[in-house]
């Protein structure tokens, strides 16, 4: 079993390949990987016709079982608050009033989900596929080994790595069986992502009740995640024949959907009944005022949204800074140990708003910039601020209105481990610290008033450094992982 040794994880995994056995392990991984759908296009000479592997851990990396099952557990409780919040309009709004007037994007969301709400919303079900993310985090105590969960975000548009969590762990048990440890191969734990995900997106689509309708997956002009994009497509194929999928980016729905006479999304002559994005949750997203018409188009029609706009406004970093405050939750659930589970998990969130809470938060940041980081209303990675940069950018800031588009959280510092990093484009591998960070899915569809389907549906790891700040796959920074519970 795996030991803590103040902040550190000891993997069980006996491993002391060097040399040419090495090389020639990782060169066949890396083979396998490609073969079996663990790849992504290259940002630095992208080709529709080519794919590089994803990088990822040459082992799976060392994380609790009780840690593990109580997030799993928890997800359908997020779920259902992620769902609660959504359809609270006055929550929303309140919440967001301030962050509104100093971020321009997330203005102009809340200004689509305003016309909507106003005209009345055509499509009262939504459908969620949410991921919500957390690291372990070190006791207090350097000579206890406790660890404890904290919630780091959670996301509510282009949830992605349906497929590459998967995936990674059928690349960590080809490893151990290649390097003779198959009794470590029931220590990870099966991961049902790829299929729960699409199945929640079959479901909306037999909801909405039209058998020749499409789903509509809302993509990037340039899709790098290629893999995790089309697995989904294709795994929704497998388990509904009639349901076919199309592609379009935002430009090309600007361009060319309209509205039926019933609101029907009708796009190059087919009907919509999903619209799945995986865009336009960045301002880039909409270099036109075009693809912001497109978005609103699609929030005013009659197909299901995954997310609604009220979904995605729901996942704002805003929105998570104020479910942390005080007596938040108890206006949104009602069972005390419920409300106490979530509370655990939360880390210090803080408020930069112009008032006396917004100051001390500031005071703090600059005093003591290693142990915050500075999360602005954007998802996506490679957007946060850390360390010294903190501190700069606080002060730059701190008499401003713009400080209100930002929040302030309680750095999380987890256990490191050892393990192999294989990356493209590097002769050898990387014998490296790491820590890593646990994505939890959940699926949930219903209205304002119900909740018809609410499952948790996989989950994924990825690891970084332990001295990098951004751990995103698909940014560049992190690595595919798959947990080893212990």
């Amino acid at each position: 079993m795996a030991t803590t040794e103040g902040s550190r994880f000891q993997n069980p995994i006996a491993f002391d390949y060097k040399g040419r056995e090495l090389i020639d392990l990782v060169q066949k991984t890396k083979d396998w990987a490609l073969m079996h759908g663990a790849g992504m296009r290259s940002k630095n000479n992208y080709s529709d016709d080519a794919l590089q592997f994803a990088p990822f851990t040459l082992l799976p990396s060392v994380f609790p079982r009780n840690e593990f099952h109580q997030v799993v557990q928890m997800q359908t409780v997020f779920n259902e608050l992620i769902h609660k919040v959504a359809h609270n309009r006055q929550f929303l709004t309140d919440t967001l009033k301030n962050t509104i007037e100093a971020d321009e994007f997330t203005r102009n969301l809340f200004k689509i989900y305003e016309t909507v709400s106003n005209e009345g919303i055509t499509q009262r079900s939504s459908l969620g596929i949410l991921r919500s993310d957390y690291m372990l985090q070190n006791s207090e105590y350097p000579y206890t080994p406790f660890l404890c969960q904290k919630q780091v975000e959670i996301n509510t548009i282009a949830s992605g790595f349906g497929w590459l969590g998967p995936v990674s762990a059928h690349i960590h048990r080809f490893v151990l069986q290649e390097i003779g440890q198959t009794q470590n191969i029931n220590q990870l734990p099966e991961n049902n992502a790829l299929t729960a995900l699409c199945q929640g997106m079959v479901d909306a689509w037999k909801l909405y009740g039209k058998k020749d309708a499409v789903i509509l997956f809302i993509v990037e002009d340039m899709t790098y995640n290629i893999c995790d994009h089309r697995f989904h497509e294709f795994e929704i194929q497998e388990l509904e024949p009639a349901a076919k999928v199309v592609r379009r980016n935002l430009t090309e729905i600007g361009k060319h959907a309209s509205l039926g006479k019933k609101k029907e999304l009708l796009i190059d002559g087919m009907e919509v009944a999903l619209a799945y994005y995986r865009s336009g949750y960045a301002p880039v997203q909409y270099p036109s005022q075009l693809e912001w018409d497109a978005r609103l188009l699609i929030e005013r029609s009659l197909a299901i949204k995954c997310p609604s706009i009220q979904y995605h406004l729901a996942g704002t970093k805003k929105v998570q800074q104020v479910l942390a405050s005080p007596n938040v939750l108890e206006r949104l659930l009602k069972d005390e140990d419920t409300i106490k589970s979530i509370r655990k998990i939360f880390t210090g969130l803080y408020s930069l708003d112009l008032d006396a809470e917004g100051d001390a938060a500031v005071k703090m940041g600059i005093e003591e910039p290693a142990k915050f980081v500075l999360k602005p209303q954007r998802e996506g990675g490679g957007n946060n601020v850390y360390g010294e940069n903190i501190r700069k950018v606080l002060q730059d800031m701190q008499h401003s209105e713009e400080r209100k588009a930002w929040i302030l959280m309680e750095r999380i510092f987890p256990p490191v481990q050892k393990n192999v990093l294989v990356r493209p484009g590097e002769k050898e591998p990387m014998f490296a610290d790491i820590v890593s960070e646990l994505g939890i899915f959940g699926v949930i569809i219903g209205d304002a008033d119900h909740i018809q389907v609410n499952r948790q549906a996989g989950h994924m790891l990825r690891s970084k450094l332990s001295n990098a700040d951004e751990g995103g796959v698909a940014a560049g920074s992190g690595v595919l992982d798959s947990p080893l519970l212990v």
